[in-house]
């Protein structure tokens, strides 16, 4: 097993806003977890990342990834393990970047800091080659060039680029189709399968979109004001879900045909 959270609370303040979460996952498995806005979604996978904002804490349970009890680690082996054993993609990875500084300097900048013997010239190749592996045209121009410059599409692909940089084995994904049109919604999805494909990366995708669940994951978990309410295989999640409110957000996606989502 990769990836064991047992009994996850997290809170802020006196108050929790997670109740005892579990996740199994296993490496090349996608799991993706959906549910409404502040369901706790979003704050599951940053206490796995070690990087919860604010007041925010771990209360209760355990997260251990690859034999390692994450919430021992001191903040030295926090920054150690992060982009190198876990890596994330955030919501608008374009919000994430600089944008007053061009795209290389930074990804330079990120490859150097996790590994200072490398040269400058080597990091702008390893970082030309990680632009190319996600597809991106031009990428040696695309290097050159300021994240305003840039579709929404390409900083999210630049945001791709860098979190698979030192091929972590487990990758985080913060809606990051959210801000994208339907085109480039399919192609970023598209894009995070063929990384799980080439690293064998296990990945964690937080979404709203249970078609975007059904079409990438192996498991879903469905969240409800901080609760797992149903967790399990995507093929009973989407087509025998137990819970009312599972129900409720399969009935909710269009489907061509006037047929509900799920329906053979």
């Amino acid at each position: 097993m990769l990836l064991e959270v047992k009994n996850l609370t997290v809170s802020y303040g006196s108050k929790p806003t997670v109740k005892e979460a579990d996740i199994s996952l296993d490496a090349g498995e996608i799991l993706s977890i959906v549910g409404e806005s502040g369901s706790g979604k979003t704050t599951v996978i940053r206490a796995v990342m070690g990087c919860l904002p604010g007041n925010g804490r771990v209360t209760g349970g355990s997260v251990v990834f690859d034999g390692r009890d994450l919430l021992a680690n001191t903040a030295e082996e926090w920054r150690a393990l992060c982009g190198r054993g876990m890596s994330m993609i955030f919501q608008d990875s374009g919000n994430m970047i600089n944008p007053i500084r061009r795209v290389g300097e930074q990804f330079v900048d990120y490859i150097r800091a996790h590994e200072p013997k490398s040269s400058a010239e080597e990091a702008v190749k390893r970082a030309e080659a990680m632009l190319g592996s996600v597809n991106l045209p031009n990428h040696d121009n695309i290097m050159k060039l300021y994240p305003f410059e840039l579709s929404g599409g390409m900083r999210q692909r630049v945001g791709i680029a860098m979190a698979m940089t030192f091929g972590p084995k487990l990758l985080l994904a913060d809606e990051p189709t959210s801000a994208l049109d339907v085109t480039t919604q399919a192609q970023i999805v598209r894009q995070i399968v063929d990384v799980r494909n080439k690293y064998n990366a296990a990945v964690i995708i937080v979404t709203h979109n249970l078609g975007v669940a059904s079409y990438m994951s192996n498991k879903i978990m469905v969240m409800k004001n901080g609760e797992v309410v149903e967790s399990g295989p995507r093929e009973q999640i989407i087509y025998s879900p137990r819970h009312e409110y599972t129900k409720q957000l399969l009935s909710a996606v269009p489907v061509i045909g006037g047929r509900q989502y799920g329906d053979e």
